[in-house]
């Protein structure tokens, strides 16, 4: 175990305990670990920004509070309501499968198993372990690409794909830490460390500890 890198994810989580929280944990901080909505907030995320997805989610939350609900809604009111979202009508199309698959196989309640997750269509391995980690508090390590590129620049890890970060993760940190790395480097690359604009300077946590 690296103590330097515990040290620097340490300091990096102090740091964004005040910054604005992750989309999915804000959901789940408004309406309970609601997996249904985790899922479908998480599909809607896919290539969008949060500021215009989560909105979204939360409307469609309200207007149909279950997968059977969703279903019942027509792809034409649906594409209607996520047109504010890029690719809306495949998204729409992929709601009405993963749902209707869900109600099918599982009477409605969405798995907690990962190959029961993965086996959802359009449903990958970031989707299935953010649910996972978030809702059932299932120890995984969420990585999308602000976890990809901020593990790699604070030198966690040195990889090139998602999938071997993910791993790398895992044998470096303990699960205590697994769900709280997703949080923790989602807020530092959306506020601190923007992909746009790296911010390094001598304030920066991680020049304290000799990055």
């Amino acid at each position: 175990m690296d103590n330097l890198n515990i040290r620097r994810f340490l300091a990096m989580e102090k740091r964004v305990s005040a910054l604005p929280k992750p989309a999915s944990v804000q959901l789940i901080d408004r309406y309970g670990s609601n997996s249904y909505l985790i899922l479908m907030a998480t599909l809607l995320s896919l290539r969008a920004r949060d500021v215009v997805s989560m909105p979204i989610a939360e409307e469609l939350f309200i207007l149909a509070p279950t997968p059977q609900a969703l279903l019942e809604l027509s792809r034409e009111t649906l594409e209607d309501i996520l047109r504010p979202i890029g690719f809306y009508r495949v998204k729409a199309a992929t709601l009405h499968f993963v749902f209707d698959h869900i109600v099918r196989a599982y009477q409605g309640i969405i798995p907690s198993e990962e190959e029961a997750l993965l086996a959802l269509p359009g449903v990958g391995r970031k989707t299935a372990n953010l649910v996972r980690g978030e809702v059932f508090q299932i120890p995984c390590i969420c990585v999308d690409t602000h976890v990809h590129r901020i593990a790699n620049h604070c030198g966690f890890v040195t990889t090139q794909h998602p999938k071997d970060t993910e791993k790398v993760l895992m044998q470096k940190f303990p699960q205590e830490y697994w769900i709280r790395i997703n949080r923790v480097l989602v807020a530092w690359g959306q506020h601190v460390c923007v992909s746009s604009k790296r911010i390094c300077s001598c304030a920066c946590e991680l020049k304290k500890l000799n990055y």
